[in-house]
């Protein structure tokens, strides 16, 4: 119950931040926003460390805790908070989540590249799984994803057309929790320009790389196609000393 408090404390905060309820840009003291949502201050402070350690806040000594104003101007789809790395769970827009469109569901022998990135032998056959994921009506991403039949046995149209990591968690008690991406752009193909609705001289955003069970099992190789004006992502860096 205490984790499910400080997720909301920042969902309804970061819903203000964007309504322009702070014109200062400063949010209210830990004591204040404890009254204000009849909550411990313990949750309050979790909230806000989490807020701070993602960017959107930052604390300055002696003066209080004010918002990121890059993060007001450069809002990302991507918003990793959940406890798995799924595009279902973690990527929003404005409060929307994506729904998804299954274009093909197949089960294929392992490339050579499939069989070195998810250390697959040759008779190791993978789902082959493309997804069209939208904003309401609106196209954002071609997802296409190759996953071990070995790891996980059953997946099937009902499966695919909701969370496959969800399922994972809540089927086989194994979390998606790491992942190697690459991130880079190139010219759009016929197929983007019909799935994305882009212009013959727009480009895509790539995302692809390799998710990991939490026991350190490769689980997917993903490629992600995405419309140029999604493709925003937000990191924020802090140096050790």
């Amino acid at each position: 119950m205490a984790e499910f408090v400080y997720k909301q404390i920042i969902d309804d905060l970061k819903a203000k931040i964007f309504a322009g309820q702070f014109a200062n840009m400063r949010l209210p003291d830990e004591r204040s926003l404890s009254e204000a949502y009849r909550v411990s201050r313990s949750s309050v402070k979790r909230a806000l460390t989490k807020m701070e350690h993602d960017g959107i806040i930052f604390k300055k000594q002696g003066s209080g805790t004010f918002i990121n104003p890059l993060y007001i101007k450069n809002e990302s789809i991507f918003n990793y908070e959940g406890s798995n790395l799924g595009v279902t769970d973690n990527f929003h827009m404005h409060g929307i989540k994506p729904t998804t469109k299954v274009l093909n569901f197949e089960v294929i022998p392992p490339t050579e590249e499939l069989q070195r990135d998810l250390f697959l032998e040759r008779h190791d056959f993978v789902y082959k799984i493309v997804r069209l994921r939208l904003f309401e009506d609106e196209p954002f991403m071609i997802e296409t994803g190759y996953i071990p039949i070995k790891i996980v046995q059953n997946l099937n149209q009902s499966i695919i057309e909701g969370s496959i990591f969800n399922y994972l968690e809540d089927a086989h008690n194994l979390a998606v929790t790491k992942s190697f991406l690459s991130i880079f752009a190139e010219p759009s193909n016929p197929n983007d320009r019909e799935l994305l609705l882009l212009k013959e001289n727009e480009p895509v955003g790539i995302m692809e790389g390799i998710f990991f069970l939490d026991n350190g099992t490769p689980f997917e190789f993903s490629h992600m196609r995405f419309h140029y004006k999604y493709m925003k992502f937000n990191t924020f860096v802090s140096v050790q000393r």
